[in-house]
């Protein structure tokens, strides 16, 4: 009986794989090994991209809200707790988008958490 071979199989596995790698530089985008090794690095990077990019938008709504906050008259730390007491359950991300767009809203949520720190 004749045997059969995984020529095809593995042409298709290797094709898919540089697929995966075209645009990479140099061998790495050419040759299987190394695009191999390029695309389980990348997919690394990838991973830990996704999580560091939660990480710098919060720094960046931190950063906002935090200058809005010293406009009127309080720091950052002050003005959340104050929220918290207040009961106010904004999240950082809208309460960064009120301090960007919409300055008097901003201004009365500082109202409210200086009323609710007396």
């Amino acid at each position: 009986m004749a045997r059969i071979k995984g020529a095809l199989a593995t042409r298709k596995r290797r094709n898919k794989m540089l697929k995966l790698a075209k645009g990479y530089w140099g061998a790495k985008s050419k040759h299987f090994k190394m695009a191999k090794q390029q695309v389980m690095k990348s997919g690394n990077y990838a991973f830990a991209g996704r999580k560091m990019k939660k990480r710098d938008f919060r720094r960046l709504w931190i950063t906002r809200i935090s200058a809005q906050a010293k406009v009127n008259g309080m720091n950052y730390s002050t003005f959340m707790n104050g929220l918290k007491k207040a009961g106010v359950t904004l999240n950082r991300k809208m309460l960064a988008e009120i301090a960007v767009y919409d300055k008097d809203a901003f201004a009365a949520l500082a109202e409210q958490a200086k009323a609710a720190l007396k």
